[in-house]
């Protein structure tokens, strides 16, 4: 049970996940490589690649430094001190899983690998099933209808 003084879980488990999916992607690749878009499309997918990565990376980084200045953890496993609403968290509620995400499937256009953009959508399920979710207990927990009304105004991942 999920109070306001509990945190939502007790190890850090996205960067777990995220790290996971990564050396799936680069194991499967080298085991298993599938075959790759050929030509003109494969130049414009790494440079997608490219783009997605860097707008995950400024996201993520938007966020950390708006959390940090709002004086609230960025560890999924600990007690939100404030609800924090600005910057990326306006449009939407998960920013860094979401960086996270994006850096996994950038990667995966970026070297041609289909087992990266796999492990990109299964790592981003899996946290919003093994953290996400309990954080948003946490959060409605701590922080009622702020919370409630914040949900309901922005969506979960974008």
């Amino acid at each position: 049970m999920t109070t306001s003084l509990s945190a939502p879980n007790r190890l850090p488990w996205p960067p777990i996940i995220y790290l996971a999916a990564i050396a799936a992607g680069i194991v499967l690749l080298v085991v298993y490589p599938l075959p790759w878009i050929e030509g003109p499309l494969a130049d414009i997918l790494f440079a997608a690649g490219w783009l997605l990565a860097a707008a995950g990376a400024f996201i993520g980084l938007a966020a950390v430094r708006v959390m940090h200045k709002a004086r609230t953890t960025i560890m999924p496993n600990r007690i939100s001190e404030h609800l924090v609403t600005s910057g990326p968290f306006s449009f939407t509620r998960n920013p860094i899983y979401l960086c996270n995400t994006m850096i996994t499937l950038g990667v995966g256009l970026i070297v041609g690998s289909i087992w990266f953009l796999l492990a990109g959508v299964v790592a981003a399920f899996v946290v919003q099933k093994v953290t996400i979710e309990r954080e948003e207990k946490h959060l409605a927990a701590r922080f009622g209808k702020k919370y409630r009304d914040y949900a309901a105004r922005v969506r979960r991942w974008v």
